[in-house]
């Protein structure tokens, strides 16, 4: 299917920060998940490959713990940015958090050949700290629900 996704807050990451497995534009590797902006929820959508295998016809236990943390991490990251009065796309550099807790609950095998879809609902917690609901569906059937608690990257990633 592969949705599209207009605006996604991981396009807007400066360069540096742009390499993470899940969510990093400029990982060739990467799985290149995209987080943006659905009314007050966030979402992301993924196509897993046919790579992507637990055991046959069912997806990797791994892509969907990485989908449930790269979109929490990015849904702070939206959240975030909207509450500094921006959205992606608007050409304000835009905050980039760090997991500081992801949990994980498997709720149903996760078949392959079908788009998931990852729906975040955020919550502030503290300024710098912010917590993502994540429910994962493949097409309407709800596999895997998760929580992150996501902070704002500390100064110390960026000192070269």
């Amino acid at each position: 299917m592969n949705t599209e996704m207009n605006k996604a807050i991981q396009d807007e990451y400066p360069d540096d920060f742009a390499w993470c497995f899940g969510c990093g534009r400029l990982n060739k590797d990467g799985y290149h998940f995209r987080t943006g902006w659905d009314g007050e929820q966030t979402v992301t959508y993924y196509d897993p490959e046919e790579k992507h295998i637990a055991i046959p016809g069912f997806v990797y236990g791994g892509l969907i713990a990485s989908l449930i943390d790269c979109h929490g991490t990015g849904s702070c990251a939206l959240a975030l940015h909207r509450k500094n009065g921006h959205e992606p796309g608007d050409g304000a550099e835009v905050p980039r958090f760090v997991t500081a807790s992801l949990q994980v609950n498997y709720r149903k095998p996760t078949p392959q050949h079908v788009e998931l879809k990852a729906v975040g609902t955020v919550e502030e917690i503290h300024p710098k700290k912010f917590k993502v609901e994540v429910q994962v569906f493949a097409g309407e059937e709800l596999c895997a629900t998760g929580e992150v608690v996501g902070v704002v990257m500390p100064a110390s990633f960026t000192a070269k």
